[in-house]
């Protein structure tokens, strides 16, 4: 009887400080499962140290281990989403490489696969990462989850277990600039999350800034929420009546008493500021959404590989 394949992937960029420690933990964890059979894939975001020379020494003395290199730097959405995809075993088992997704969750992700779940995920419902980031996280995926068509799975950050038949689903939707957590919800499997208490990161630089964080969120909420696009345009409509109405009381007043209503410029700058001010928001949003219709027509790799290794 053949053995049942569990894969784990990792992502990483500018990890040297972290991979051999983080290769070490995984292997004392999954050294314990000889019912299975085990690949491990990292995925490397061209990185600009000597994360591959050093993943490169681990493959050549472990066949287990798997490396992809990309061309270029493709991002923190596309490069671990590309990850997951190659990974071949009957379930697949993602954890960042910065060892802020503990290791030791993986036997409780085992547990409860091999229980019947397909997706099992790890919440962080306290970070020590730092209190006003945490707490904005927080708040946006209570806010995501409230305007989203379906439930968002609150503090996850795509740490987890997912059954091959959900690595397939992903497969299909073929998606060049995916939001993993949003695309786990709109499959509709049954979740099962566990929690845990998210360590600083000991090593390295965090790769995340106001402009990556930013990313993923505009991506969650124009990916899976017409609430935004929507509200637009019902304040478009509730600015412009109220713009005709305050006009025509204008018009009729300066008519009815053309020496006594001078039209001042106070009222008229503020008028002029927040109309100006909402439609550059409302705007702005209207981008995000045509920026992603942009990007799926285009339909360009999601990234493009410049070695395989133990493949």
């Amino acid at each position: 009887m053949n053995k049942k394949t569990l894969s784990i992937i990792s992502p990483c960029y500018n990890e040297s400080e972290n991979v051999r420690d983080l290769y070490s933990k995984v292997c004392s964890i999954i050294d314990g499962y000889p019912k299975y059979e085990f690949e491990y894939v990292f995925i490397d975001n061209a990185s600009t140290d000597n994360t591959v020379e050093i993943l490169k020494i681990i493959a050549a003395r472990d066949k287990r281990v798997k490396i992809i290199v990309n061309t270029r730097n493709f991002g923190h959405i596309r490069s671990p989403y590309w990850g997951i995809l190659q990974t071949s075993g009957d379930a697949t088992i993602y954890l960042a490489s910065d060892l802020q997704d503990p290791p030791e969750l993986i036997p409780a992700f085992i547990k409860s696969w091999e229980e019947g779940y397909k997706v099992v995920l790890g919440i962080k419902p306290v970070s020590k990462t730092g209190f006003l980031m945490h707490t904005l996280r927080k708040l946006y995926y209570r806010a995501l989850d409230g305007i989203s068509d379906i439930s968002i799975t609150k503090d996850s950050t795509g740490f987890g277990l997912y059954d091959k038949s959900v690595i397939n689903a992903l497969r299909e939707i073929n998606d060049p600039y995916p939001f993993l957590r949003g695309l786990i919800s709109e499959l509709g499997y049954k979740v099962k999350t566990i929690d845990f208490n998210q360590p600083r990161r000991l090593r390295g630089i965090s790769k995340n800034n106001f402009y990556t964080l930013y990313d993923i969120a505009m991506l969650g909420v124009i990916s899976h929420s017409m609430v935004p696009i929507r509200l637009a345009s019902f304040m478009g409509f509730i600015l412009g009546g109220l713009s005709l109405c305050i006009a025509f009381a204008v018009f009729v007043l300066k008519i009815f008493y053309w020496d006594k209503f001078p039209l001042g410029i106070a009222p008229l700058a503020i008028m002029v500021a927040l109309m100006f001010g909402t439609l550059l928001i409302f705007i702005g949003i209207l981008g995000e959404y045509i920026g992603a219709i942009h990007t799926y027509v285009q339909r360009r790799p999601i990234v493009v590989e410049a070695e395989r290794i133990n493949f």
